[in-house]
């Protein structure tokens, strides 16, 4: 059966409509900074977002509600087409400084060289895709450079990227179908928990405890020394798992470890799923350790964290035992967590810093990832616990008789041998289709670059695009090749929608072209 075109049009529409809001809002962040030269930026790229917008929703005003496949293709053309939009304001607002048509009053500073590189759209679409994904790799050699609204439309954008476009679309705007056409497109971002019976309560549900883990994150920052700017920027992106810094050096810049390990938990609270945090709101603490993922974000960022504190100790890399096991703290935390600050160098490029063997278990806690229902991208917990659970599941069943009748528990859920074999299966599939892209990735960068960086650097950078991580070992930046930012881009774009439906939009485009039955 083919894909409803008109309803993806109007979905996707409706998803533009909504981030449109977002360049409304950031003219006021520009004008209060007294960058007046960037609001022109924010309007022109407001009126072209809600011009597309509102045209597709007009268009195909009368499509039916989404079934579960067009919920799937607009969600990947809908994150595809908002990562390229989204960098119309660091375009705009590169090409403004650079041609300084503004009078005196609008304080347009000199370009730099930072900013210059906007003045690319290949690289203003990457720093955008970066955003929306909550990736966090950047093409901004120096941060600090860069003016306030291009701080600020990163930090924002990332932010509600860590959330998702499509539940600020559910939360913001009625949309026709009903209830369950919202729940549909709501899924389709790779999200299924409920906290309310109806998907509007529970998106906007989720956005108040989303403002309220961000309104404490900020505190939390002042409260350690931060200044407010880099506070509201770090709260929104920390609490995101985004890793966007308004410092070349990440929360390094600090050198601080009161401010490092007060990051920590910030990053952990977006790798916990928002149901259980509605839960401990509630004051049902017990949901820290008795849900099955909460307890395994716990368990996983200690064991691993100790375990690159083994390595990095070993190696010498760092002169004290604690600096070493606060690096590998922060570092494992902020890989797994999907968060990508970075408080040390992993490295310099072509230049090693930190050993293969520490450089590739970061890779794996990227791999992994948080709780589902989380901001975290990457596998998500939940389903490693089902792959290794399941294999040991499906080798035992060599064991017993064909007549037998066989459960599989996951946590406090016990699964009958047809939703074991379905949750098993849709693992799987999602495993080997990430490991497949990852690998396709890593060979398209082996071309691309010098032949000088190490194989484990290249499989960082592009775990770390592809898990929406953020953390560069020195590959990721300005001077890196177009073909290897083309495909970083891409690896964002497919993490961020854990596979399926970027698969689901490229079957109905080979069938559309009958190339595919």
């Amino acid at each position: 059966m083919m894909v409803d075109t008109r309803t993806v049009g109007r979905d996707v529409g409706r998803i533009v409509q909504a981030i449109s809001l977002m360049a409304v809002a950031s003219v006021v962040v520009a004008t209060v900074n007294g960058e007046f030269y960037a609001v022109p930026a924010f309007v022109v790229s407001a009126i072209i977002l809600a011009g597309i917008g509102t045209g597709l929703v007009w268009r195909y005003r009368g499509a039916d509600p989404p079934e579960k496949r067009e919920a799937m293709v607009t969600a990947a053309t809908a994150w595809a087409i908002i990562g390229v939009l989204g960098g119309l304001p660091f375009l705009l607002i590169a090409w403004t400084i650079q041609i300084d048509p503004l009078p005196v009053w609008a304080n347009t500073p000199p370009m730099d060289e930072t900013t210059a590189v906007f003045l690319n759209p290949l690289d203003a679409v990457f720093e955008s895709m970066s955003g929306f994904t909550g990736t966090g790799l950047t093409v901004a050699a120096v941060e600090e450079k860069l003016p306030r609204s291009l701080h600020w439309w990163r930090s924002f954008i990332e932010w509600v990227g860590g959330v998702g476009v499509i539940v600020l679309t559910v939360a913001i705007l009625r949309r026709g179908g009903g209830s369950s056409g919202s729940y549909t497109l709501y899924e389709s971002e790779a999200r299924s928990e409920k906290i309310h019976p109806s998907i509007v309560t529970t998106v906007r549900e989720i956005w108040k405890i989303f403002v309220g883990l961000t309104v404490g994150s900020i505190v939390l920052f002042l409260l350690v020394g931060m200044p407010l700017w880099d506070a509201i920027n770090h709260g929104m992106t920390g609490i995101a798992t985004g890793g966007f810094s308004v410092h070349a050096e990440s929360i390094g810049y600090y050198d601080s470890p009161l401010v490092e390990y007060a990051t920590v938990p910030v990053m952990v609270a977006g790798s916990i799923a928002f149901p259980v945090h509605y839960l401990i709101f509630k004051g049902e603490l017990r949901n820290l350790y008795a849900d099955l993922q909460t307890r395994w974000v716990f368990i996983w960022f200690t064991l691993g964290s100790l375990a690159l504190t083994g390595i990095l100790y070993t190696n010498g890399q760092y002169e004290t035992l604690e600096e070493t096991f606060r690096i590998s703290l922060f570092q494992f935390v902020s890989a797994t967590s999907n968060t990508g600050f970075g408080s040390a160098a992993v490295g310099g490029g072509t230049e090693q810093v930190w050993s293969a063997g520490a450089t590739l278990l970061a890779c794996v806690g990227m791999l992994t990832g948080g709780a589902a229902g989380s901001t975290v991208s990457g596998l998500k917990l939940v389903r490693v616990i089902t792959l290794v659970k399941g294999t040991v599941w499906q080798i035992r069943d060599v064991f017993h008789p064909q007549t037998a009748i066989r459960y599989l528990r996951i946590g406090e859920r016990r699964l009958s041998e047809d939703q074991a074999q379905r949750e098993y299966t849709e693992a799987t599939v999602v495993f080997v289709l990430w490991i497949t892209f990852l690998a396709i990735g890593v060979a398209v960068l082996l071309h691309a670059l010098s032949p000088a960086h190490p194989l484990e650097y290249v499989i960082f950078d592009v775990m770390s695009a592809q898990s929406n991580v953020g953390l560069s070992s020195g590959i990721t930046g300005p001077e890196m090749p177009d073909t290897a930012k083309g495909m970083l881009i891409l690896n964002m774009w497919v993490g961020r929608l854990e596979i399926i439906p970027v698969a689901v939009l490229l079957g109905s485009g080979l069938q559309r072209l009958n190339l595919y039955r």
